[in-house]
């Protein structure tokens, strides 16, 4: 795949674009060492590995497959000569509602006096007849394949797979690694919805668990009930900044997790906001290094199905001098007038952030409102200082800018979630 300038009439500020490939959507983007690791959305496609030495000019070096054509790798994340993929099911929300086939049959049996015939299950499903039977279908088939695989990456252009683990569930989401230990999100036998595996990987080809975090009430075989119905309340992901792991906890919040003991991570504190605020928390993570002498810490939300009258999705700054009760400094929205594609179709709203301080500056993906460069130099008042709005792909309504990162360099990396790979350097 060519990499192209985009074309036509840019919608940005302080933006110098170099390379655009028009390649399909991903997960998240990770950069080191000159190459860009992209995870993608679905199959046939997993990991792709690009080199980006001349960021003008990206080379496709490498291109992993997922496991099976049932399952996705869209999230990836690299440390020193490894790299771990996630293995998860593909389409995992649909199959869910294959789960609940046989209680909407005994419903639907009750009210009509009858057995439902297929149209009727599948219209109380929100599904088609055809996806009916794709539910059952993948009922029958179930799901075994969950869990993350790690990779020899001492050459990027031939990575050579070190092992495939195997957790539960529709298997491994987001998630954090170093050298030494792996911070995996993914459901597990006997809890609800995701939860922290803590892997050491002292000998990658054998990752061994040293341990797990959950919230009060996921562990329904240990005799917890959840007080929320279906996963509302689970893992995201968890950042580790020195002995702390920032967790984001889906409507559960944000919660700050002691790993100063890897084998027994005790919760510190807790921030939830919801309600009445209406979009679930993605990702939280505090800056190693303070801002105009305050503890910093990130939090964006993952912007859903908008409801008028409700705010998108956005970004909040926090107080985490004490982690025990983080505190809101301030928060950052975009309006509908800030991206001409806001109201064109798609997802507008905040959803994620690069994962690592670039000083005082935030580089954060708004889907239909691209890529959005925000300074805190003054924490109390988030200030955009930049913003990229790719122009959508062809079949496409919108952008749908999704995940960022940024090189030593400070050169710029957008993923899009249904097409398109950005590469830019902010000029501010």
């Amino acid at each position: 795949m060519n990499a192209h300038l985009p074309a036509g009439p840019l919608h940005s500020a302080n933006i110098t674009p170099l390379a655009r490939l028009d390649i399909p959507g991903g997960g998240e983007v990770v950069v080191k060492d000159g190459y860009a690791f992209i995870g993608h959305m679905s199959p046939p496609l997993g990991t792709s590995i690009y080199d980006v030495r001349d960021p003008a000019r990206p080379r496709l070096v490498a291109a992993l497959a997922p496991p099976n054509g049932y399952s996705h790798t869209h999230k990836v994340k690299v440390a020193g000569d490894l790299m771990i993929t996630n293995v998860e099911r593909h389409r995992r929300h649909f199959y869910r509602k294959g789960e609940r086939i046989e209680a909407v049959t005994g419903e639907l049996t009750a009210r009509l006096g009858r057995v439902p015939t297929p149209d009727e299950i599948a219209q109380l499903l929100g599904v088609t007849t055809d996806e009916l039977a794709d539910l059952r279908a993948g009922l029958l088939r179930g799901y075994g394949e969950g869990g993350f695989r790690v990779w020899d990456i001492g050459d990027p252009a031939n990575p050579r797979e070190l092992a495939y683990v195997r957790t539960g569930g529709i298997g491994v989401h987001r998630f954090d690694m170093d050298e030494r230990y792996a911070y995996i999100s993914t459901e597990m036998d006997g809890y609800v919805g995701n939860i922290l595996v803590i892997y050491d990987l002292a000998d990658p080809t054998r990752p061994r668990e040293v341990s797990r975090w959950h919230l009060p009430g996921q562990h329904v075989a240990g005799g917890e009930t959840p007080a929320w119905p279906g996963q509302r309340h689970r893992l995201h992901h968890a950042l580790r900044v020195g002995d702390v792991m920032w967790a984001s906890c889906w409507y559960a919040g944000a919660y700050a997790i002691d790993v100063s003991d890897i084998a027994r991570p005790r919760t510190l504190g807790s921030f939830n906001y919801h309600p009445p605020f209406p979009e679930p928390t993605h990702t939280f993570f505090r800056l190693a290094s303070p801002i105009a002498g305050r503890d910093i810490a990130l939090m964006i939300d993952e912007e859903h199905d908008h409801v008028p009258g409700q705010p998108h999705a956005f970004l909040w700054v926090m107080d985490a001098a004490d982690p025990t009760a983080v505190r809101p400094l301030s928060t950052f929205h975009l309006s509908q007038t800030d991206s001409p594609y806001a109201r064109a179709g798609g997802r507008f709203g905040a959803h994620q952030f690069q994962e690592r301080q670039v000083g005082s500056l935030v580089f954060a993906t708004w889907f239909a409102g691209g890529l959005r460069v925000i300074d805190l130099a003054a924490p109390e008042s988030p200030r955009e200082v930049g913003y990229f709005i790719p122009q959508p792909a062809n079949g496409h309504a919108s952008p749908q800018s999704n995940d960022v990162d940024v090189d030593g360099r400070g050169i710029v990396y957008v993923i899009d979630r249904d097409r398109g790979f950005d590469i830019f350097a902010f000029k501010g």
